[in-house]
């Protein structure tokens, strides 16, 4: 992907995350020094989006997405007081999603790994 495409899409669903969530645990490989993911650069518009779920705090997931790049993908954490815990708050279902089922919950995503972006 080009920068002149930044951010892409920054909506995906539930599932597509759990999927990239899963290959990031599975990873094994040791990276190059010269193409190890030093930072992520995060388009404001997901940033912007996960804040309006009003919530607490926000959570970051780390995964691999479809192209084989480590990303990060954000959903609300909105805290639970009967358990003193904070539990992950979702996107509603949006039409924006490629191709997939309107009617899974979203989490937000975009983010480059850098290198190379």
């Amino acid at each position: 992907m080009s920068e002149d495409t930044f951010p892409g899409p920054f909506q995906i669903s539930l599932a597509t995350a759990k999927e990239w969530e899963k290959r990031y645990q599975d990873e094994n490989t040791v990276e190059d020094s010269k193409t190890k993911v030093k930072s992520f650069l995060i388009p404001r518009e997901s940033l912007e989006a996960v804040l309006q779920l009003n919530t607490e705090a926000v959570r970051a997931y780390i995964g691999i997405n479809d192209k084989k790049e480590k990303t990060l993908f954000f959903v609300g954490a909105g805290y639970d007081k009967e358990t003193g815990t904070y539990n992950d708050v979702y996107g509603a279902p949006s039409t924006l999603l490629r191709s997939e089922a309107a009617t899974d919950d979203i989490v937000y995503d975009g983010v480059r790994p850098s290198p190379p972006y």
